[in-house]
């Protein structure tokens, strides 16, 4: 079974943004990028799982990026993925993205596809279920669990107000989330190895974007806190009254 896993360059969340060009773009001189943690802790460390227990033969890689993603992809590597391909592009319209991995994927006979529920940078989950569409393959989101058998996919997945066990049969689309596996740290042999694994860079196919980004807009700053002295509840009170706010 070959085991392909969709890896996203996010910001580090420590990093602080810079907003530039009229605040229709991010500062990106000085920011941290790291790889998106739901596609590592969760997807890429499940598909090794699978590969060590004998159930997986090859577990590959694919990102959408410009040059500068490769660093992500390379530590991705030394946890151990096998191979990765980089599609030259950079784009934010999911479907866009999806449609690039799709176009590559159509002819190479993955039986399995995993990536994070979603990225950390613009919450969309929707690379996924788009890509799973383009592809005419099954799709399952928010996986806890998988259990591969006989050409089958056993998937636990969260719901509203529980807990849903799935089972379809390959090849299949699948995002996974906290509980799908435990999160790894390349070793240094990892590290020197990934250095030579095969990183192919490949010109994405004609994909028109849906949808574009007009501007961004930083969250409103905090207001600051006010003390009330313990024997002054008639203006806490008032407080309440007036300035609080309920969400």
């Amino acid at each position: 079974m070959k085991i392909l896993v969709c890896i996203s360059q996010v910001p580090d969340t420590v990093t602080k943004i810079i907003l530039k060009d009229n605040n229709t773009a991010v500062e990106e001189q000085g920011v941290t990028f790291i790889i998106n943690p739901y596609d590592e802790w969760y997807a890429l460390v499940k598909a090794l799982e699978l590969k060590e227990s004998g159930t997986a033969s090859d577990v590959h890689l694919i990102t959408v990026g410009k040059a500068g993603t490769e660093p992500v992809i390379r530590k991705a590597l030394a946890l151990g993925g096998d191979e990765a391909v980089r599609i030259d592009a950079a784009s934010t319209d999911p479907y866009q993205v999806a449609g690039y991995i799709a176009a590559y994927v159509k002819d190479t006979g993955y039986d399995l596809i995993l990536c994070g529920k979603e990225s950390i940078d613009y919450h969309n989950g929707a690379v996924g279920p788009m890509l799973a569409e383009l592809l005419d393959m099954d799709y399952i989101g928010f996986a806890t669990d998988i259990s591969i058998g006989e050409n089958v996919a056993t998937v636990k997945r969260e719901i509203e107000g529980g807990e849903e066990t799935d089972s379809c049969s390959l090849p299949l689309v699948i995002s996974c989330q906290k509980g799908v596996a435990e999160a790894r740290i390349p070793n240094m042999r990892g590290i020197m190895s990934a250095r030579t694994k095969p990183l192919k860079t490949i010109v994405p196919a004609e994909i028109q974007a849906l949808i574009g980004i007009v501007s961004y807009e930083m969250p409103p700053v905090k207001a600051g806190v006010k003390l009330i002295a313990p024997e002054n509840m008639d203006e806490l009170v008032n407080l309440l009254h007036t300035e609080a706010k309920v969400f």
